[in-house]
């Protein structure tokens, strides 16, 4: 039997829409999903999407086996407690902070023996990829998320993967373009720095023209996001009432963030719970450094604590005071750029209160890095969902799909007793919701709870086209049938017409959120009007000929 050209077309775009799917790759491994940055493991050169095949010539291929290895290798844990205390013998020329407490004022350059809390025994952990492999010498697991290699290139939004979202505006102002776009790149800087796992921040704009953004995390749900992007993060560091410097690459040229300048250096005994201690250290420029010395020539010893200048290093985070820091006495009028920050976080437990340390120690490191947002922001709609809630939604979706799918098939055959005709109905609606998936895998676009809803809509649009198609094959035979199909194609393209026409405006609708459903529904039934329709009306010509 000859087939026409338009169902020629329909099988080699479903074929292609196959391949873009599933992908004809057999790697085994892991993929990297995200790296620290400022870690060992990412100046050697490891990048996220890159895939583990092999760690110290052992074979990677499940995320298990990754996970075995790393825990034979490495304690299984985030950290390890050094009981003691005693932060030793710093050196002077460096000291600049201290904290509130006696036993913890003297900051600046440690020795080797006063570090970060880890295992001191540094391994060689040998790290194999398609890009070659990595030598790292570490005394804790790499600091790198993996995830197992994924089996389509369909890419699921955060409705379906879990995760979090969060629609900011600004709190007193509407947002020009320019100002958005500037907001954006400093956003994404912010929560980059924050460590932040597969962020997407993108523009929104709804019926009105009023600009927002879509910050999007998902497959995490992290609980600082609300804070962090509420607030505007505007730092000073004052003695008296004057500024020494402000966060921002202006008067802070470097943060540490890991190794040896930055971690956890002692836990103890607080109240009723735990208290962790932290510092990091930070370089300012010479602007802000002489600043400092200008401030303190000015200041008198302290009457009860001779070692420190009469007033402290003040530090403010959106005009809260978080800190109070003793400044040493040798820094009277020096004009020193490398100084340290510290600071601590409480727990009823001491990993409650590593964590909170842990976690206040990145909100500063990032502040002081990034600067200020130029507005105050408000979060207008802030959602969670988790993974596993996502997952039941694509269960009951694909039972949901497929249940129509064979209603509608059944229907068919009951209307017009013909098992061909139903046969053909459902291998068409199934060649359009492959299609839609291999155009959106094939663009990367992510398939969110809209989406899915618009691949639903297009289904049923097309079901409605392909009964005109039936009904109309059938009607007088005043005409050919060629002639009542081309009368039915031709009411379904003012049909399409009239749908895309109404979507338009759903695409700027409740700030860009329906996005997802606008562009699966065109992309359907846009691929309807020009292959599946008009392939399945030369099967109908065919199967009623015969």
């Amino acid at each position: 039997m000859k087939l026409s050209w338009k169902i020629w077309l329909l099988i080699f775009v479903v074929l292609g829409a196959i391949l873009a799917i599933v992908p004809l790759d057999f790697t085994k491994g892991v993929e990297i999903d995200s790296v620290e940055q400022n870690s060992i493991a990412y100046e050697q050169g490891i990048r996220q999407g890159q895939i583990i095949t092999h760690i110290d010539g052992e074979l990677i291929t499940s995320l298990k086996d990754y996970q075995n290895i790393i825990n034979s290798k490495f304690i299984p844990q985030e950290y390890n407690f050094q009981e003691s205390t005693n932060l030793g013998n710093l050196s002077q020329e460096n000291t600049i902070l201290g904290n509130e407490s006696e036993e913890d004022t003297n900051l600046g350059n440690e020795s080797q023996e006063d570090t970060t809390i880890e295992n001191p025994n540094n391994q060689k952990l040998t790290i194999t990829t398609q890009q070659g492999e990595f030598i790292l010498f570490v005394d804790k697991a790499p600091e790198i998320i993996v995830k197992d290699i994924e089996k389509t290139r369909i890419k699921t939004g955060l409705d379906l993967s879990g995760g979090a979202r969060a629609l900011v505006v600004a709190e007193d102002r509407e947002l020009t373009n320019q100002e958005l776009a500037d907001l954006i790149d400093i956003t994404n800087e912010r929560l980059n720095v924050y460590g932040l796992k597969d962020l997407v921040i993108k523009p929104q704009s709804d019926l009105f023209g009023k600009n927002s953004m879509l910050i999007e995390i998902a497959g995490s749900t992290p609980k600082e996001l609300e804070s962090l992007i509420a607030q505007q993060g505007k730092f000073e560091a004052k003695i008296g009432n004057e500024t020494v410097f402000e966060g921002g690459e202006k008067d802070i040229t470097y943060v540490a963030r890991t190794g040896e300048q930055a971690g956890i250096y002692s836990c103890d005994l607080y109240q009723d719970g735990e208290s962790c201690s932290f510092r990091f250290a930070i370089s300012l420029s010479q602007s802000a450094a002489e600043r400092h010395a200008k401030i303190t020539n000015n200041l008198s010893l302290d009457s009860e604590n001779p070692q420190y200048l009469s007033e402290k290093l003040e530090l403010y985070l959106d005009d809260q005071l978080t800190d109070s820091l003793f400044i040493g006495k040798d820094l009277k009028g020096s004009a020193t750029t490398q100084i340290q920050i510290s600071g601590s976080g409480t727990g009823t437990t001491r990993e409650e209160a590593y964590n909170d340390a842990v976690e206040s120690m990145k909100q500063l490191q990032t502040v002081l890095k990034t600067g200020s947002l130029p507005f105050k922001l408000k979060i207008e709609k802030l959602d969670t969902i988790s993974a596993s809630l996502g997952k039941q939604f694509i269960n009951t979706i694909l039972i949901a799909g497929i249940s129509v799918i064979l209603a509608v098939g059944l229907i068919v055959f009951l209307r017009y007793r013909k098992i061909k005709l139903s046969i053909a109905v459902l291998v068409t609606s199934l060649s359009e919701v492959l299609i839609i998936l291999g155009i959106s895998a094939l663009f990367k676009i992510n398939l969110d709870l809209p989406a899915i809803a618009g691949i639903i809509a297009a289904i049923g649009t097309g079901v409605d086209s392909q009964i005109i198609i039936l009904d109309e094959s059938q009607m007088s035979q005043a005409f050919s049938l060629a002639q009542r199909i081309k009368n039915a194609l031709f009411i379904i393209l003012g049909t399409y017409f009239t749908t895309l026409f109404a979507l338009s405006p759903l695409y700027w609708a409740g700030g860009g959120l329906l996005k997802g459903f606008v562009v699966t529904t065109i992309i359907g039934i846009s691929a309807g009007v020009l292959i599946t329709r008009p392939a399945f009306s030369e099967i109908v010509k065919k199967i009623l000929k015969d």
